[in-house]
């Protein structure tokens, strides 16, 4: 199997490609870690029935909106024992007055916010108990600096955005970012595409081996608009990783740094 180029790998990269640069990581004495996290959750749904038999005994963190979540969701989970819950935002509205949409704008009042968080978090941890990790997915992968500290003030240690980061967390804050979104949201909602995909994972690994970076690499999904492209990539995923050593899929609460 020919090792594809950058150019070409992030468009028309296939799964040996993958397998490849993972055997590359087992040369190197290393494992490459990953982690699934599903966003948009608050109900038992149809489509919430289908990403839970496609994750299987498959860790997966679940991004639930606190305002929204049911009572019925926590039972739905309750056989699953491997799913992590994380906080997101609080009810998924655009608060923002101008510019690309955000739940947490600059403009809002810090008050307002910081309200928000606290009754996010207690209500998650009511839901789901221990099964709520401190880990704060904002909406649209959006939250002004302003607010960061605001975040550690109740207990959530931990930040999940869409990589790469374009500044530096304050004190006491953790990222543990996605990097592979596989929703083609400019186009039709659909599934961006295997090329596609494995083209920006297979990027990523490259980057990670040759600057010997071990933090994870986050794979995003959205169970409610997933269609069976998508489905079956995740499948393949699983596949293709799964047994190999210079790969291993971990829990989010797994990755999380000591308090």
């Amino acid at each position: 199997m020919t090792y594809l180029p950058r150019a070409a790998a992030a468009t028309a990269a296939e799964w040996p490609d993958l397998a490849v640069e993972l055997d590359r990581w087992e040369e190197a004495g290393r494992s490459a870690r990953l982690w699934w996290r599903d966003d948009d959750a608050v109900a038992p749904t149809s489509q919430l029935d289908r990403l839970l038999s496609l994750a299987g005994d498959m860790p997966l963190a679940l991004a639930v909106i606190p305002a929204d979540a049911s009572p019925a969701l926590a039972v739905a989970l309750n056989p699953s024992p491997q799913i992590a819950v994380l906080h997101h935002g609080w009810c998924h509205a655009n608060r923002a007055t101008s510019g690309k949409k955000s739940e947490y704008p600059a403009e809002r009042h810090p008050v307002d916010v910081a309200d928000e968080l606290d009754e996010g978090r207690q209500r998650l941890r009511s839901l789901f108990g221990r099964r709520a990790l401190p880990v704060f997915v904002p909406p649209w992968n959006r939250i002004a600096d302003r607010f960061l500290p605001l975040l550690t003030e109740i207990g959530l240690t931990t930040l999940s955005q869409q990589a790469p980061r374009k500044t530096p967390l304050p004190d006491g804050l953790a990222a543990l970012d996605v990097h592979l979104d596989v929703t083609a949201w400019q186009g039709d909602r659909g599934f961006v595409g295997t090329g596609v995909a494995l083209g920006r994972l297979i990027a990523e690994l490259r980057q990670r081996r040759a600057s010997g970076d071990d933090s994870a690499i986050g794979i995003l999904t959205h169970h409610l608009v997933m269609d069976r492209a998508t489905e079956d990539f995740i499948a393949q995923l699983f596949l293709w990783t799964r047994g190999l050593p210079g790969a291993r899929w971990f829990g989010a609460g797994d990755l999380l740094a000591p308090p």
